[in-house]
């Protein structure tokens, strides 16, 4: 799942995509005026924004309102506020989801009865980009009480990864953690594998969805994406026009659709994170391209990874990648660390010049996930405040392997094996109209 781009910092909850977080929105002002609270509730209180190591002596009404008292909600000042909101907006969506999901009643004839009613937020929304449309979102997936969880599992709201932006530190993992690592990763290519099976005409994205939970359940490990800051489902599937962070839905895939499967998982405490492109049915050369050439992109930025690689550089690499066929690259989301926490420090920008900071280091983890498109690569924001569209409704691609950096160069942790399915440009002719 895509981190979102700030610049360069680490803005965590985004593989996700927090609401719009560019250059220019950073100097934004936040909607919502702080309170300033009594000197006992802010003792010991940091700011939330990152970086920032002084004591929250304002606290955000929303939160207030909400009911939740911890310390995302405090700030040190105004600006820090206003740097911070397009990510604190995503504790409120948390909160609301978790209010909404006690109030939930649907049963399965309902969702039956009308699957291409979209959830109440898009009614009379007027700002589709492309021809997709939502349809019905069914309930949350439950996840058994033996299977452990991320601290962010019951509360939507990731106390670890809102502590680590406070440093920005990568980590270099153990030995022992690196196996931890190379376990979730390997389970979760499984899981990829046999969703991408599942993908044909007819078959819904909620049903893909379903493929992911099980598959992940049956291998005793948490779906990662599942209430990370209120996301509703255990995966993400990104259809068409959809950048990333699509939800999957009642809607069934029709012939001629991409649709990108995004999956992580979370065993014996590490994450592991990947997602491929697929093609349903009989899909025009154009967009055969396009797929084959995100996935040229994130080899392209893998190629050069190696102890004392600065991260910046990694998009130099896949931007070049892109513009050889004449698509673009989104800029908004970007890979990002991953370990015990499912986003961390590094960001990885997938564009030239961007203003990462950091050097690869031996045992650091992160993804490549470029998201590559025919047209413009501006996004638009759907009112779920999770779908990420393209401005002009074309197409977009993507492709996410989790690396882990080794003293000889790099080992690819999500890599497919010898069971895996090959791509379908691996036969001679996929090319050919």
């Amino acid at each position: 799942m895509s981190s979102k781009s700030k610049n360069g910092a680490l803005d965590a909850p985004s593989k996700w995509g927090t609401p719009q977080t560019t250059d220019e929105s950073l100097n934004a002002a936040a909607p919502v005026q702080l309170e300033k609270c009594p000197a006992d509730a802010c003792q010991e209180r940091h700011c939330a924004a990152a970086a920032c190591k002084h004591l929250g002596r304002y606290r955000c009404p929303v939160c207030t309102r909400l009911g939740f008292k911890g310390p995302p909600a405090f700030f040190c000042s105004v600006a820090c506020f206003n740097r911070t909101w397009p990510l604190h907006q995503r504790l409120h969506l948390a909160l609301l989801a978790r209010s909404l999901q006690r109030n939930h009643t649907a049963t399965v004839n309902e969702v039956n009865d009308s699957a291409a009613d979209p959830p109440p937020c898009f009614h009379g929304y007027a700002g589709y980009t492309g021809p997709l449309r939502p349809w019905k979102v069914t309930p949350q997936r439950a996840v058994p009480p033996t299977i452990p969880r991320p601290d962010y599992a019951e509360t939507g709201v990731s106390a670890a990864e809102e502590a680590a932006k406070r440093s920005n530190q990568i980590p270099c993992l153990r030995p022992h953690e690196i196996e931890g690592m190379r376990r979730a990763c390997r389970l979760a290519r499984e899981v990829l594998d046999l969703a991408g099976k599942a993908v044909d005409v007819g078959v819904t994205t909620d049903e893909l969805d379903a493929v992911v939970h099980e598959a992940c359940i049956a291998r005793g490990a948490y779906p990662s994406p599942l209430n990370y800051y209120g996301f509703p489902k255990s995966c993400c599937t990104s259809v068409n026009e959809v950048i990333c962070h699509g939800i999957p839905d009642c809607r069934p895939l029709e012939d001629g659709d991409i649709v990108n499967i995004d999956v992580t998982l979370y065993v014996d405490g590490f994450h592991g994170d990947l997602n491929e492109t697929f093609l349903v049915g009989h899909v025009d050369r154009a967009s055969r391209i396009l797929v084959k050439n995100a996935y040229d992109c994130l080899q392209a930025g893998i190629r050069i990874v190696k102890p004392g690689l600065a991260f910046r550089d990694i998009g130099a690499a896949v931007e070049e990648q892109a513009q050889k066929l004449g698509h673009n690259v989104v800029r908004t989301y970007c890979g990002h660390g991953i370990h015990r926490l499912f986003h961390a420090a590094p960001n990885i920008p997938h564009y030239r010049k961007n203003k990462t900071p950091g050097v690869a280091r031996a045992g650091n983890t992160f993804t490549i996930e470029p998201m590559i498109c025919q047209g413009s690569a501006r996004d638009v924001l759907w009112p779920d405040q999770w779908t990420a569209v393209t401005s002009d409704g074309g197409r977009s691609a993507q492709f996410e392997e989790t690396l882990l950096v080794t003293n000889a160069g790099v080992e690819v942790l999500t890599a497919k094996t010898d069971a895996s399915p090959r791509y379908f440009w691996e036969r001679p002719d996929w090319d050919q109209d």
